[in-house]
């Protein structure tokens, strides 16, 4: 329901007599009717009030009924702890405003049951004999004509004043009511509702309620969509024999959530497979025995598995009939084959340590399930390599692979970079415009690194793309549909980053339909000691001399090591060794002094590796100096990081050996 919708079912109560309401009540009480005219009693309320006649409310009942049972209540409230949940911000924001202001904020649940209750301390004790309290029964059916009750049952905000309630007893009272609805379903499966004594009446109480109400609403979609998120990780992970079979899943609602694996003639076949589309009724009490009784006919599952989180039933994967199955082999070296678009050389991900061979499996799943990846790890882990797994697993070969840093385009050119530019669009703009990152990416995958560095003012636009599946480029109005598959990466905690303001909640959800936490290597064994034989390899290679061989010492030293810098510093240290070493045997001394745990000084460290090499000593610092210059195309930063030593130092020993950038 849109904003303007709600502001049209806005109750206007502004013309209230109290003296020609109350006279209406009495003569409707009398005979059933109560037509004074048009602007005696609102049309909404003299419906309810004949829906509580035709109920068999008594009028002269003095409060509603009450839940007595408290495990009943108990049960109650737990049934309905999604909504009290999504209420409890707006609730929170409210209360300092409500205490010593005569009024109450309720929460009822879609049975007119009020489930909770704050504000003025007096107005609730007031509350406690009406039972307008947790545990009462607002319904028509209990206590006739009322904010919670009449809303409940119209679907529509109620503002009941005074001798506008049906029964006598609460006609001391005011309020003033707002269904909350379903974010998908849009059933109403809630009321918020404004209470207190007549004085507060005031026409905008039914505006507040509104906002709260909407509040609620928003706020339960952000859950859904995290319960979804999670409900989708969980079954993804749950069983490595079934990654390939047609699956649907359905939420504990019956929607569908995700499918895979079904052919096009399948999908025009059977059109309930649609994303959204509520495939089964509620499946809390619904026996797995059952649930293929309520499949279309041209829809036959032959598993079914249920899927829980922390312990509680919340969803089904039903495994479909026609099934086709792909193999992963997980070893120590995941090969990711080179693509013809890609200009990247073949890599590979090393290792076996549990929590690696996790990732990767985890990988090979989302390039099969078709859904936004977030990669999660530390500086120098290796995400990218992740990113291009996902890509090589993809079933066009020709599929592009367009990698974007975040974080390293400036916040007034990243729109222009991601959606493109029409010609004119801005100083410098070429002529005809430009295609951006995500026409680049269209049938393959776009993959933004940093993206917990993307600008917030430019988050909305990049969740409207994913949502939408099309872009509009910078200063144009046609819309470009692009089919992209999204992996993003961090090495920030996005959920700290959306409590600070800085990250937009909803696009989080959007790019973390699956999370691929990659490990940091001091928690990966003796992967470390695979990738420095990788890594030698590699080197070897690329010098064309023979493979250097690290001491046990060596190694020791290595896998006590906490690397910070992660792989990539491992990759600096064996690429140093081959640097500076001519002996083919790299010990414990010569490795950085940060590894050998010697803090003496790193102006030391390079006269310290090469004590003991035959020749003369400033030539064979020159000259590894040189071979490093050689490497690093000349980055001086990486040159010293290789080196061991700082930037100064660096530019002091290329003066003393005249080595020159260039």
């Amino acid at each position: 329901m849109t904003n303007s919708e709600r502001a049209e079912q806005m109750p206007d109560n502004s013309s209230y007599s109290d003296h020609d309401t109350r006279d209406a009540w009495e003569r409707f009480m009398a005979s059933g009717q109560a037509d004074l005219g048009p602007s005696s009693v609102r049309e909404e309320i003299l419906q309810s009030w004949r829906r509580s006649k035709d109920l068999g409310v008594d009028a002269a009942v003095q409060a509603s009924r009450k839940i007595a049972d408290e495990n009943e209540l108990h049960l109650r409230r737990e049934r309905n702890m999604a909504l009290r949940k999504a209420a409890s911000a707006a609730f929170l924001r409210l209360e300092p405003h409500l205490k010593d202001a005569n009024t109450i904020l309720i929460l009822a649940d879609d049975q007119g049951i009020i489930i909770d209750a704050i504000g003025d301390d007096l107005v609730l004790d007031e509350g406690q004999d009406i039972h307008l309290e947790v545990g009462g029964d607002w319904t028509e059916e209990a206590i006739g004509t009322n904010g919670i009750g009449t809303a409940l049952r119209t679907g529509r905000p109620a503002y009941v004043h005074a001798a506008e309630h049906f029964v006598e007893g609460v006609q001391e009272w005011t309020c003033a009511g707002a269904p909350v609805r379903d974010p998908i379903t849009q059933a109403v499966i809630g009321v918020v509702d404004l209470s207190g004594p007549p004085q507060i009446f005031r026409q905008h109480n039914v505006a507040l309620v509104l906002a709260a109400a909407r509040e609620i609403e928003i706020a339960l979609a952000e859950q859904q969509q995290e319960e979804r998120t999670r409900l989708l990780e969980a079954f993804l992970v749950s069983d490595f024999s079934r990654v390939n079979e047609s699956v649907v899943l359905v939420d504990l609602n019956g929607r569908i959530l995700f499918r895979r694996g079904l052919d096009d003639e399948t999908l025009i076949r059977a059109k309930e497979l649609s994303i959204g589309h509520r495939l089964l009724p509620k499946l809390e009490g619904l026996a797995d025995r059952d649930i293929p009784k309520h499949l279309p006919t041209n829809v036959e599952a032959k598993g079914i598995e249920r899927l829980q989180l922390e312990g509680v039933y919340r969803g089904a994967a039903l495994f479909l009939k026609g099934s086709r199955r792909l193999k992963l082999n997980a070893g120590a070296v995941c090969r990711i084959k080179p693509r013809a678009n890609v200009a990247e050389d073949p890599v590979q991900i090393v290792g076996s340590s549990p929590k690696m061979l996790d990732a990767i499996e985890l990988a090979v799943r989302a390039a099969q399930a078709n859904i936004s990846v977030l990669i999660h790890g530390e500086t120098g882990v290796g995400k990218e390599l992740f990113a291009r797994l996902i890509h090589s697993r993809l079933a066009d070969d020709n599929a592009p692979y367009v990698p974007v840093n975040c974080a390293a385009i400036s916040s007034d050119l990243i729109g222009a970079e991601l959606f493109g530019y029409a010609e004119g669009a801005f100083t410098g703009a070429v002529r005809g415009g430009r295609a951006g990152k995500f026409e680049m990416a269209d049938k393959g995958v776009l993959c933004l690194d940093e993206i917990g560095d993307m600008p917030i003012e430019l988050q909305p636009y990049l969740l409207r793309a994913l949502e939408q599946r099309a872009i509009y480029r910078v200063g144009d109005t046609q819309r470009r549909p692009v089919d992209v598959r999204l992996v993003a990466m961090t090495n920030r905690n996005l959920r700290q980053e959306i409590d600070k303001g800085n990250f937009r909640r909803d696009l989080f959800y959007r790019i973390s339909v699956m999370t691929i936490h990659v490990p940091p290597l001091r928690d990966r064994g003796k992967d470390i000691l695979a990738l420095l034989d990788h890594f030698s390899e590699l080197f070897a290679t690329e010098t064309g001399r023979p493979q250097m061989a690290f001491t046990d010492a060596a190694r020791a030293l290595l896998l006590d090591y906490d690397w910070p810098g992660n792989v990539r510093e491992l990759r600096n240290v064996v690429q140093r060794a081959y640097l500076v070493k001519s002996d083919g045997v790299v010990t414990d001394r010569d490795l950085p002094p940060e590894i050998q745990g010697d803090c003496e000084g790193e102006e030391e460290s390079l006269d310290r590796i090469l004590k003991g090499h035959s020749g003369n000593l400033e030539s064979i610092e020159a000259s590894a100096i040189r071979r490093a210059m050689l490497a690093e195309n000349g980055n001086l930063t990486r040159v010293s990081a290789v080196l061991g030593i700082s930037r100064p130092t660096l530019y002091r020993k290329m003066k003393q050996y005249r080595i020159r950038k260039d």
